[in-house]
């Protein structure tokens, strides 16, 4: 049984995960636990917006609309990365779903598709909505997939729960299709490894490498590359899901290596030129390539 975490422990798990966090005023006594229960809490709900704008999706989310009354979820993911506190306890952001998907996050273990509107989901879940047009094609900059990794693995480091405790909304309900333009499956990843890297109370740790290769430029990228980090980086394409290696990948540079990481721009939400196989500081961050030497 979790209770939910209070405002100033919800604030202070945030900050220690280096989330960058607005508090909007009220957030703090901001609520619909007049409505309904709040907690026991199991689970983080990620959703999508429908909307653009940093001040509007927060303001429509605070506020809600004529037929859903605000608020809509505890807190806003802006395009930037910024984290927007909006309320503290219940909010009308997940409404009712499978009580399966419930058992089995409580459960952390693999949820199954949804087929029944049987629970309430507003009573067990933080709800963060990600500003996003929801079309499949507003892309997911790489700062705010980053900053819904740091706040989902916030709230299950202080729970002590592990990334299965993060799900879609689309996982909780079959009448909802967001987050669209990632994977659970991959944000589940991250959040894998971002609770998986803290070092243990009390210890020292030496200098280390970083965790992720840093951006090599542009111009790194050419047919006469033969490096290391050419393989890490279609490896990890390749776990993503963007091959179109028929064989390898290998440390050369190649064509394969072009189309494989257009594929990836294109599943970030990239079009046109923007999606041309060569690398961007943005898209390059996203994939999160191991540190290679």
């Amino acid at each position: 049984m979790a209770a939910p975490l209070s405002p100033d422990r919800l604030l202070a798990a945030l900050r220690a995960e280096g989330v960058r966090v607005v508090e909007h005023p009220g957030w703090r006594t901001r609520n619909r636990n007049h409505k309904g229960a709040w907690g026991p809490v199991h689970g983080v709900i990620v959703h999508h917006t429908v909307s653009s704008g940093s001040a509007a999706s927060v303001a429509l989310c605070r506020d809600g609309h004529a037929t859903l009354p605000g608020p809509l979820c505890q807190a806003v993911i802006d395009k930037a990365g910024v984290v927007h506190l909006i309320a503290n306890g219940r909010a009308n952001h997940a409404g009712t779903g499978d009580g399966r998907v419930l058992r089995a996050v409580t459960a952390e273990t693999a949820t199954p598709a949804p087929r029944s509107q049987d629970t309430d989901g507003n009573a067990h879940f933080y709800g963060f909505e990600c500003v996003n047009l929801g079309d499949g094609a507003d892309p997911w900059p790489a700062a705010q997939l980053e900053a819904v990794e740091r706040a989902a693995a916030a709230i299950c480091r202080a729970h002590g729960w592990s990334a299965a405790s993060v799900i879609g909304h689309k996982e909780w309900t079959s009448t909802k299709i967001d987050p669209r333009g990632f994977t659970m499956a991959s944000l589940r990843g991250r959040v894998d490894a971002r609770l998986g890297s803290r070092p243990a109370p009390g210890s020292r740790p030496g200098p280390a490498a970083p965790a992720h290769h840093p951006f090599p430029g542009r111009e790194f990228f050419t047919t006469s590359r033969n490096s290391p980090l050419v393989t890490a980086m279609g490896r990890r394409l390749v776990a993503e899901g963007c091959s179109a290696y028929a064989q390898g990948p290998g440390p050369r540079w190649t064509e394969a290596d072009r189309r494989s990481y257009a594929m990836w721009q294109r599943k970030l939400g990239y079009r046109g030129a923007d999606a041309d196989g060569i690398p961007g500081p943005a898209s390059w961050a996203a994939l999160r390539v191991p540190y290679t030497r």
